[in-house]
């Protein structure tokens, strides 16, 4: 009897053991992708990196939950995020720290001044990018196969708001204001020339810096030539003082224009409810979430998630971190150089859009939406 009940309790153990064993290999067979993201967390421009992150790390517990495999193989996904903090230095040294690290792939930088240097270091470790929001053209003027961008870039945002500006606002005269980044600079400079081939005159070009906040002297020198309208290359925190400014200086019927930088939730916050936040008119390259079919419910479960949080570009990382793992799923493979050259025959319904490439990596067929702010509250316009 006792012998029977040892042999039953060795069964037991065995047993035990085997599946402990059994466990341990499902787990050796399970894969883990790391998904890079970079962008702002720390200084002004914070709300913009969270908000970016939000919708990476959205998408990767969204992911996990499904139960991907790829290759034969479950997946489980992993975001590694960084801190570039706005500082192109910061943001090549966090781009070599995710090649270091072997990373799968990247989703980032936000701002053109951090994304072009960083895709340079991206390239040479062979690394797939997709940015959520760098809208400078240049970025993918480069050459490198590995550079993608799944919005709109700034000549049609800055075109599109030069062409309200004089086609539907009918405007005679306007001032421009850029921060000398890649972003600002590059924005300003199509507004400007597509205002004028339009008939425009710019009437006054000044220049400020991304971490300025007094902006006095050159609204007052702007005041001087009478514009109908004052377009800003820059990001919302110097487009809200700019904006208290404006009230202070009297600038009250005076438009403000400016690209997806400006165009914020936070942008009320930041302008202290001055009365010229009603001026303000600004274009964001992609579509309204709200006339996007999944775009209602996307945002219901990322603002249970994420309460206060949304600003504007995190559906677009979003979509790039799936499109990322479509790239995997459609190659059956994680390795960047196998999936890598399947990112160009992409054909993927995102939140923000139909997600295909032109060859040089640009979204195409991209749209482009303009807000207003009406109450207090960022409105569509178009």
């Amino acid at each position: 009897m006792a012998s029977s009940v040892n042999m039953h309790r060795f069964a037991l153990t065995v047993g035990a053991v085997m599946a402990s064993l059994a466990a341990s290999i499902g787990a050796q067979a399970q894969t883990v992708v790391r998904i890079g993201h970079v962008g702002p967390v720390s200084g002004p421009q914070a709300h913009y990196g969270r908000d970016n992150e939000n919708g990476a790390r959205m998408a990767v517990e969204e992911l996990n939950a499904q139960g991907v495999s790829i290759g034969g193989k479950k997946v489980r996904f992993e975001l590694v995020a960084e801190d570039d903090a706005a500082d192109p230095k910061q943001g090549t040294a966090a781009a070599q720290k995710l090649c270091d690290a072997k990373v799968n792939g990247v989703v980032g930088h936000l701002n053109s001044g951090t994304t072009i240097p960083a895709a340079k270091v991206y390239s040479q470790c062979g690394l797939p990018m997709i940015s959520p929001s760098a809208t400078n053209p240049e970025l993918t003027q480069l050459g490198y196969k590995n550079v993608y961008r799944v919005l709109a870039n700034d000549n049609a945002l800055g075109s599109g708001l030069a062409q309200y500006a004089a086609n539907t606002l009918k405007l005679k005269k306007v001032a421009i204001i850029d921060d000398r980044t890649a972003y600002g600079k590059g924005v300003a400079e199509v507004f400007a020339k597509t205002a004028k081939s339009l008939g425009l005159e710019v009437v006054s070009q000044q220049y400020t810096n991304d971490k300025a906040v007094d902006f006095m002297a050159i609204l007052t020198a702007i005041k001087n030539k009478k514009p109908d309208g004052i377009f800003f290359g820059g990001m919302d925190p110097q487009a809200g003082p700019m904006l208290r400014q404006m009230q202070q200086l009297g600038l009250t019927k005076t438009y403000l224009f400016g690209g997806d930088g400006i165009c914020t939730d936070k942008l009320v916050d930041l302008s202290s409810g001055a009365r010229t936040l009603s001026n303000v008119i600004c274009a964001v390259g992609g579509a309204s979430l709200d006339k996007l079919p999944n775009g209602k419910t996307w945002r219901a479960r990322y603002d249970a998630k994420f309460p206060k949080q949304f600003q504007v570009y995190s559906p677009y990382t979003y979509d790039a971190s799936m499109v990322l793992v479509d790239a995997m799923k459609r190659a059956n493979s994680v390795d960047p150089k196998v999936y890598g050259p399947k990112l160009a025959d992409t054909s993927y319904q995102g939140v923000t859009a139909k997600v295909m490439f032109e060859p040089s990596g640009d979204l195409k067929n991209p749209a482009m939406t303009l807000y207003v702010y009406k109450d207090g509250k960022k409105v569509t316009l178009n």
